[in-house]
């Protein structure tokens, strides 16, 4: 069992919905973004989505995509995002941590070498945007022999065909794509996602976590009451592009996180 399937465990137990938070490696310098990493749970995070930096981030919206630069500007790498997992985990050795990116920088590195030094960082899951269901035996496969979860995306236009392939070798849980398009690009309607997270749920026993589009704490609370739990990307990486500090940052989160909690 992983941390994922834990967590998952603890929160059904406690008849609580998730809160998923994602922050981008390295935004807006490592020592802050390590900072605010360190604070997630305490502001009610169960589960940290941990960006990679990569150059050419086609599922990102704008928001997401200048985290990634600021990043990399300042010299962000796989190596040190695996160094931030590992410097958290010196004082947290609970909280999930899902890595979500590009294949490309794990390609690089080798896949047999990043799996091993993304467990022994402490990495939990991995969210792999541009490797679909037939590509499995690249890094799906081995990441689930490795002990990592390997957390698939559905979207709105995953159709009843296309489904059971992207359900096939997913674990953890299942990401939905609230909305058609990039991230940040527009606001999830719970009308839209309440039949879609059901008709998910009727052939996977996972949960199902819905993101993209949820930026205040009611619309975090209104995904959550149609699903398993919510994830917050962009409208928490805007708070940090605008330069606030990371206690405002994570007053901010701790409301999504508290609307999330009261579903």
């Amino acid at each position: 069992m992983t941390r994922i399937d834990a967590k998952f465990e603890s929160l059904r137990a406690s008849g609580r919905k998730a809160f998923v938070s994602y922050i981008m490696a390295g935004d807006p310098d490592a020592e802050v973004s390590l900072q605010i990493m360190k604070g997630l749970p305490q502001a009610g995070v169960d589960i940290i989505e941990l960006g990679l930096p990569f150059t050419d981030p086609m599922a990102d919206g704008p928001t997401i995509q200048l985290a990634g630069q600021r990043a990399l500007d300042k010299g962000m790498t796989l190596q040190k995002t695996l160094d931030m997992a590992r410097a958290f985990r010196e004082g947290d050795d609970e909280t999930p941590i899902v890595l979500m990116g590009y294949y490309n920088p794990i390609y690089s590195r080798g896949v047999e070498t990043f799996l091993k030094e993304a467990k022994a960082a402490g990495i939990d899951g991995l969210i792999v945007v541009d490797l679909p269901p037939e590509e499995d035996a690249e890094l799906c496969i081995p990441a689930q022999a490795a002990g990592l979860n390997f957390i698939r995306l559905a979207t709105p236009t995953t159709d009843d065909a296309r489904l059971p392939r992207v359900l096939q070798n997913t674990s953890g849980f299942v990401y939905y794509v609230s909305i058609t398009g990039i991230t940040g690009a527009a606001t999830a309607e719970g009308a839209d996602v309440g039949p879609e997270v059901a008709r998910i749920k009727s052939q996977t026993d996972l949960p199902v976590i819905v993101g993209f589009g949820i930026k205040t704490p009611e619309k975090s609370r209104e995904i959550a009451q149609m699903s398993d739990g919510a994830v917050v990307g962009s409208a928490i990486v805007e708070k940090i592009a605008a330069g606030e500090s990371v206690e405002q940052v994570l007053a901010f989160v701790k409301s999504l996180a508290d609307g999330a909690h009261s579903a």
